[in-house]
């Protein structure tokens, strides 16, 4: 049985300690927010559980051997160290960090104590996204040319990041896992308009073999959107992931060049097939996650979605930013 502090009961954490109540081999062993209404409202709940409002005092328990940190961005660094320090093993909420710096100084202290870090990109476990890189493993697709995202809804504001760093982790890190490649370079705009963050923002990345990826992320949106496009040489394929079914639809669509003597004489003909949604695997993404988590630890196997992972999902982050602050100058990675 793995022991299990959670740091964080705003928005997400309750969702992770729902799941790990369920799973046979995690046991709750303490909830740490230092608001006191998050904590009367996982007392109201969470019968028994023992409650706290220091986190040393949670990363230091024995009956603890891991952390779940899912509090704002500013504090994962910190509370993932400590936890690291006390040799326990560690689940951050994403973004990993603020900083590439930071993400390799929690992956060189897991590495030394022989502890598992595992970062929440829980889209990863969705059965849309394990579809899409089924897909891509089998040739159906074919050769990638792009992916092309729109993840934009009014709102929330976060008060420590932009919504680069708040969005567009969930789109980076399904790129880091379908394409598995180190982008070439990242160009990214946006403005900012009400808090003082950027809230509109588009990300351009250039990957080797000529795939590009585009995402739109928008907390000024008036509708939600979420919806993305991924070209192939043999098929397209279109996830929306606000449909109850059919969230996947694939379709036998392409262009073809039929004459390679010149420019001039290229005969181009549009193939225009048929269209059909996979059955998808029908499951609470983040339950598979943490699920995965628990057996990473028991196991002392490394998860796919590391802090390796992470950190690359950072990287695209900070480069994001900085092109950001340069008006879309292109940093190269």
């Amino acid at each position: 049985m793995v022991g299990v502090g959670v740091i964080g009961y705003g928005y997400w954490g309750p969702n992770i300690v729902r799941n790990l109540l369920t799973l046979a081999g995690a046991k709750v062993v303490g909830i740490c927010d230092k608001n006191p209404a998050a904590l009367r409202r996982a007392a109201s709940i969470n019968h028994g559980t023992r409650l706290l409002t220091d986190p040393q005092e949670l990363v230091s328990s024995s009956d603890v051997d891991a952390v779940a940190v899912i509090s704002p961005v500013w504090t994962h660094y910190a509370l993932a160290k400590a936890a690291l320090e006390n040799g326990k093993h560690v689940f951050v909420e994403k973004p990993f960090t603020r900083t590439v710096a930071e993400a390799e100084e929690l992956i060189e202290i897991a590495q030394k104590k022989n502890l598992r870090i595992m970062v929440d990109h829980t889209f990863l476990f969705t059965g849309a996204v394990r579809k899409i890189r089924e897909l891509i493993d089998q040739g159906t697709l074919g050769t990638l040319y792009y992916y092309d995202s729109m993840r934009v809804n009014l709102g929330l504001f976060q008060h420590d990041v932009n919504v680069v760093w708040d969005l567009a982790p969930h789109d980076l890190s399904i790129l880091d896992y379908l394409i598995r490649k180190n982008p070439d370079a990242i160009i990214a705009t946006g403005e900012q308009h009400l808090n003082g963050f950027e809230d509109v923002a588009f990300i351009t990345i250039y990957f080797p073999g000529n795939v590009i990826a585009h995402v739109n992320v928008n907390w000024l949106s008036p509708v939600k959107i979420r919806t993305t496009l991924i070209g192939g040489e043999k098929r397209m394929l279109v996830w929306n992931d606000l449909e109850a079914d059919e969230k996947i639809k694939v379709y036998d669509k392409g262009v073809e060049m039929g004459n390679h003597e010149g420019v001039y004489n290229l005969l181009v003909s549009y193939r225009s097939g048929d269209m059909w949604a996979p059955k998808l695997e029908q499951c609470e993404a983040l339950r598979s996650e943490l699920s995965y988590f628990i057996n990473s630890i028991e196991s002392g196997e490394t998860p796919f979605n590391d802090g390796e992972a992470g950190l690359r999902v950072v990287r695209m982050l900070e480069a994001a930013e900085t092109s950001l602050k340069n008006k879309g100058k292109a940093v190269y990675l």
